[in-house]
């Protein structure tokens, strides 16, 4: 998928739902962050959007409009090649305090419009809470691209409630998740520090591995 892509989805889902806000809490919300240019292969295979309503009130209902109107299968999917899964807040499970972190976009052309997505370091703590390979696919790429710092995703990993992650013991649950990233930020640091070092007095980046990036073009606030 591309940014063009999500900003269409977002206005379908606003239009479908008859509200000025949704939330993108899936995969492709991670193209509120980075455009398609800057991601790796592996954050953009996904052609599902998930949408849930920008409120509460009925959101169960809402989610099947979407379903119905732009949703897999939909004359909506067969024109464009990717779909909009109408889904409630529920379906994700998210660090402590995400709703601060959200990144607004405003579709080019429907500046009423406003899209929330995750934050890009929320939404991997949200995919490896499900610990599949795709999700761990999907994290590894972007720390891999220099998009994702894994220690901010392990704070993050510590925020998701426990119960959210394993019922039971989700302490427990979140074990092999915060070694699987460790050795992950391992890897990384291992291939920085075989790269040749540069000589005395060349010229320096001007930022880390992972520093702020330029946003994609158009009206998008944090």
């Amino acid at each position: 998928m591309k940014r063009a892509d999500l900003e269409e989805a977002i206005i379908a889902a606003s239009d479908a739902s008859g509200q000025k806000t949704v939330l993108i809490i899936g995969s492709q919300s991670i193209l509120g962050s980075y455009s398609e240019d800057e991601l790796p292969h592996e954050a953009t295979l996904s052609r599902e959007v998930d949408i849930a309503p920008g409120v509460d009130i009925m959101a169960d209902e809402i989610a099947d409009l979407i379903d119905g109107a732009i949703g897999e299968g939909s004359e909506f999917d067969q024109e464009r090649g990717y779909y909009v899964q109408g889904v409630t807040r529920s379906t994700a499970v998210l660090p402590t305090g995400w709703e601060g972190r959200l990144v607004d976009v405003h579709p080019a052309g429907r500046p009423e419009v406003t899209g929330r997505c995750l934050d890009p370091h929320d939404l991997c703590a949200a995919k490896l809470a499900r610990f599949e390979l795709k999700d761990k696919m999907f994290v590894s790429g972007l720390v891999m691209a220099g998009l994702i710092d894994p220690r901010l995703v392990r704070n993050r990993v510590d925020l998701v409630p426990d119960d959210e992650i394993d019922a039971y013991d989700g302490a427990r649950a979140k074990r092999p998740i915060r070694l699987w990233l460790k050795t992950l930020e391992d890897k990384v640091r291992g291939e920085r520090s075989a790269q040749p070092r540069q000589p005395k007095g060349a010229p320096q980046s001007s930022g880390g591995r992972f520093a702020s990036r330029k946003r994609p073009e158009g009206d998008v606030t944090l």
